[in-house]
């Protein structure tokens, strides 16, 4: 009998999934900005995701599943890559992925399968948007915002609803049917601004999804089909005086919808209780495809996990860098080991979350011991990530440009912006929340072409803290776009010389000052933007057009050919 209990646990626990075929189809769905506690299958009562519910029966449910990063860009990041934020170290600033990290998209082309990415938001464009690099390993990366029509700005076009990003993968999936394939689909619906409600922009997602799921099946593609779906991270929604997202760590931001679907519906409807992350996924895609996991992957396979429910007391960790390098503030790290959230913050924050799953009650003051070994358990996690973690990306400045930025006045630039501190030091993002709000509500203003309701609330910003880098840079962008040249040229001077290796304020500079006429100093700007917007064909277009007004032809036939090779323009 004890022999039997063995084999019977050795083939539980060791045993792999079989699949029909050694390459199955697969995938992938990413949901923006939507929180767990919207879904039926979660718990919600709603009824606003009857698709995701209907899939979630016949799969594998996470219940606690975790982002580790708070924002679009970095998440997608770790959830293609299987790395923590702080080793892939891709950011909002337009940070590249780095071409020596393993890639999900790159590991399954290299094992014959068609690539396609079909994405909702220009965060996620790696030509014109924030996400250089991102289209590495894709045989067709459709973010659709990299061309713009004449005398539109590449805000005019920020997002794609979730149902034209579904017409557009199907379109794909109609060619490349016969397989394999891997297929990423990014639904941004539920990002703010929303058209109506929060709910209604969930169900909206929630309808693209369904519609997907129909086209799989009428290709008799579903049963055999690996399919994953998470968001990439939640909302607040005014959970701790946090209006949208990027800032804070608590669970309406960091606790995501996670569910599996393997071929043939296999454990579907098991449910899985331990705590995973977003860093998991691609780990897990991998081996579903048959594929070797590379080493400096960091995540684990959530098949092994639900096969033999591993870790269900597993921390996980999140951290967000934007309240450091948007807003001067410290960076905040989480993490979430037994009944505790530990937030490692100028103020450290503790709660219980079995007693207090809101985090409403900070126990740091009182429970000393219980803080000082889970803030020792996530520093050891620290320095376990920084011996794996590898060099920069690549995106300081050289020292030629760094003499030139220095000839046009710019003062006390360092090569690159300042590294993210682990530790916590600095204002605390918790004293500084409704400034952040206000900011980010005036960002949201500006690319969505209300420039002069951003531009009140900027200065406000501004005026308040002037080593801000974001409000500066939108509002030099927001003064740029009512034709106040001259101011937008001071505030994007001042976004420079506090982020001086953000690419995004070199082209915006460049481009205000190709509309002031000053050529000269506008290719200082745009040739830096070019050389790390290199897929961004609007930057080569702009250099082209400066170099021609100073007589610098050959220089400008070069770039024009890339624009449009780019697909910019004709050379």
């Amino acid at each position: 009998m004890l022999r039997q209990i063995v084999c019977l646990l050795f083939l539980g626990i060791f045993s792999t999934v079989s699949f029909a075929s050694t390459k199955p189809n697969v995938v992938l769905i990413t949901l923006d900005t939507t929180r767990s506690d919207r879904m039926g299958f979660l718990g919600a009562t709603g009824k606003i995701t009857p698709n995701l519910d209907g899939l979630a029966r016949q799969s594998v449910v996470f219940e606690r599943a975790y982002a580790q990063a708070p924002l679009t860009v970095v998440s997608h990041a770790t959830v293609l890559s299987g790395m923590y934020p702080q080793t892939h170290q891709v950011s909002e600033l337009g940070v590249p992925l780095k071409s020596s990290l393993p890639y999900l998209p790159d590991l399954l082309h290299a094992r014959g399968y068609r690539t396609a990415a079909f994405v909702g938001s220009i965060a996620l464009d790696p030509k014109g948007g924030l996400a250089p690099g991102f289209d590495r390993g894709f045989d067709v990366y459709d973010a659709g915002f990299h061309r713009p029509q004449h005398g539109e700005s590449r805000y005019q076009s920020i997002a794609h609803r979730g149902d034209e990003v579904i017409t557009r993968a199907m379109g794909w999936l109609t060619r490349n049917a016969q397989g394999p394939f891997f297929l990423w689909v990014h639904l941004y619906d539920p990002h703010a601004p929303y058209d109506t409600s929060y709910d209604r922009a969930v169900a909206s997602a929630d309808a693209a999804v369904g519609k997907l799921m129909a086209a799989l099946h009428a290709r008799n593609l579903y049963d055999d089909a690996a399919v994953v779906v998470a968001s990439d991270h939640g909302e607040s929604l005014g959970a701790h005086g946090e209006d949208t997202h990027g800032v804070f760590l608590y669970d309406e931001t960091v606790h995501v919808p996670l569910l599996m679907k393997l071929p043939r519906k296999q454990m579907g409807g098991k449910r899985v209780s331990g705590r995973v992350g977003l860093v998991d996924i691609a780990p897990t895609l991998l081996e579903i495809a048959g594929s070797a996991v590379p080493s400096q992957m960091q995540g684990q396979s959530l098949v092994r996990v639900a096969r033999a429910n591993l870790n269900s007391d597993r921390p996980v960790y999140a951290r967000s860098d934007f309240s450091q390098w948007a807003f001067g503030w410290s960076a905040l790290e989480s993490w979430r080991a037994g009944k505790y959230l530990y937030i490692r913050a100028p103020k450290p924050e503790l709660y219980d979350l079995s007693a207090d799953p809101n985090a409403t009650r900070n126990l740091a003051e009182h429970s000393k011991a219980t803080l000082e070994t889970i803030a020792a358990q996530l520093e050891a996690f620290d320095r376990r990530l920084s011996e794996q973690g590898g060099k920069s990306a690549g995106t300081e400045l050289t020292s030629s440009e760094m003499q030139k930025l220095a000839s046009l006045g710019y003062v006390g630039l360092q090569k690159h912006a300042t590294a993210v501190n682990p530790s916590a030091s600095g204002t605390d993002p918790k004293d500084m929340i409704a400034m952040a709000d206000k900011v980010l509500s005036a960002l949201s203003a500006m690319v969505n072409g209300r420039p002069e309701k951003a531009t009140s609330e900027l200065q406000q910003a501004v005026a308040a803290q002037a080593n801000m880098y974001l409000a500066q840079y939108a509002l030099g962008v927001s003064l740029a776009q009512q034709q106040q040249y001259s101011r937008a040229l001071e505030h994007l001077h001042k976004a420079i010389e506090l982020q001086p290796d953000s690419a995004w304020a070199h082209f915006e500079m460049g481009l205000t000052l190709v509309k002031t006429g000053d050529f000269k100093t506008a290719t200082v700007h745009l040739e830096i933007a070019s050389g790390r917007l290199a897929k961004f064909a609007e930057a080569h277009s702009l250099l082209a057009q400066a170099y021609e007004h100073l007589g610098r032809t050959e220089d400008a036939k070069r770039e024009r050919t890339k624009a449009a090779q780019l697909g910019q323009q004709k050379p």
